[in-house]
């Protein structure tokens, strides 16, 4: 199998998060015999402070020419401020628009390791293994 995945890193912990999973694809890519071909461009935040627009065209085609997109995180601290007229999230809205994306899939699933971490009671989380579908047409959030 071959994919050519867009890379869209964005802001925060997004540039570590999907660092993590190039690296995740390309040992699924060497142990499976897939080939992925990588191109990163600006989204969010970054974009705003790199060319004055949350989604560049040139990330959008970007995006629309490959097989799949691999997005960290939009958005922070910097560019929280309510009164301006560009914000991180408008770029991840327009993706989904231009994209025609409709859902966001969230899997639930707590790991043993991690079931003392959680806030919930552990009798009431460590059996938890769901998956949540987010229609996305609705509105914003």
């Amino acid at each position: 199998m071959y994919a050519k995945i867009t890379l869209l890193p964005g802001d925060g912990i997004g540039p570590e998060v999907v660092a993590e999973g190039v690296k995740i694809l390309n040992a699924i890519g060497e142990k499976f015999s897939h080939e992925f071909e990588f191109t990163s461009a600006l989204a969010g935040g970054i974009a705003i402070d790199e060319t004055g627009n949350p989604l560049p065209d040139e990330s959008l085609e970007a995006c629309r020419q490959c097989d799949a997109v691999l997005l960290g995180a939009v958005g922070g601290p910097k560019w929280s401020d309510p009164k301006a007229s560009v914000r991180p999230e408008q770029g991840l809205l327009k993706l989904r628009k231009e994209l025609g994306l409709f859902a966001n899939i969230r899997p639930v699933k707590i790991y043993p390791a991690l079931v003392d971490a959680s806030t919930l009671k552990k009798e009431v989380v460590e059996q938890v293994d769901m998956v949540i579908v987010r229609e996305l047409t609705g509105g914003i959030y």
